[in-house]
């Protein structure tokens, strides 16, 4: 009985592993996006339909994303942002946020030692209102920026604290002021100046090619508004702990289908 339930799950790895191949094949043979976006959503509800604690979702949605970098570094994938807490999600219950900062920390602590982040020289920088998270996390953010500042081979935003209205406010803001104080003319704005004041102006390319969000939700929910205005947008029904890499695979080969006019 155990010998042949063996050879089932062998029998069906088997085949998984030949249709990601496949999969991957075929992508590498189209344009590979420059810049992904992705929205890690259905922790809570994945941890739920297995009995578990919502942070144990956090947890393995922590492990999804270091996974899943990793098949972007693979693929030549120059940008990634990942959407890993909301300005909405910090109104959570304690409890469960003082878990996912725990999350959190222990995944920043790995990524200022990770060989890969080194070797494929990625710019990590977080995006956010980083004032409202607490203190150790901020310097461990402030850490592993600098200590990947010098590299521009790859790039991993991580949208924490983040808000896409928030963003716009606060570039409208410092437009304000550098007005007021002779900086900049009114007549000078434009949408190359305004992207100049927005979280993610350090990038080559600012918007994403592809907005990817799992667990099966239709919206953008306060997302890069501004840098996604022409994105395509790919919406996967598995909770983000579940995403496989040919879901992942599968949401590029379908970016590479569309023909993109942006607006034209």
């Amino acid at each position: 009985m155990i010998s042949s339930i063996f050879r089932y799950f062998l029998k069906v790895f088997s085949i998984y592993k030949l249709y990601e191949h496949l999969l991957t094949t075929e992508v590498k043979k189209a344009e590979i996006p420059t810049h992904i976006a992705i929205i890690l959503d259905g922790n809570r509800r994945w941890a739920r339909k297995h009995g578990m604690q919502p942070w144990y979702g956090h947890l393995r949605g922590a492990e999804k994303a270091e996974e899943v970098l990793d098949w972007c570094l693979d693929l030549g994938i120059k940008i990634v942002t990942m959407y890993v807490l909301s300005t909405e999600n910090l109104k959570r219950e304690k409890e469960e946020l003082n878990k996912l900062f725990e999350i959190i920390e222990e995944y920043l602590r790995r990524a200022l030692k990770s060989e890969k982040i080194h070797r494929y020289k990625v710019k990590v920088k977080a995006i956010g209102k980083l004032d409202l998270l607490p203190e150790n996390i901020r310097r461990l953010i402030e850490e592993l920026e600098m200590s990947t500042s010098n590299y521009n081979s790859h790039y991993l935003n991580i949208a924490i604290a983040y808000g896409g209205r928030s963003e716009i406010v606060e570039a409208v803001k410092k437009i304000a002021e550098d007005v007021k104080m002779g900086k900049l003319k009114v007549s000078e704005i434009d949408e190359e100046v305004f992207e100049r004041y927005l979280f993610t102006s350090h990038l080559p390319k600012q918007s994403p090619d592809l907005v990817i969000r799992t667990s099966g939700e239709i919206r953008l929910s306060n997302f890069l508004l501004w840098q996604s205005a022409y994105s395509e947008l790919v919406f996967v029904d598995v909770y983000w702990p579940e995403f496989r890499k040919i879901d992942f695979l599968r949401a590029i080969r379908l970016y590479q289908q569309r023909h993109r006019r942006f607006g034209r």
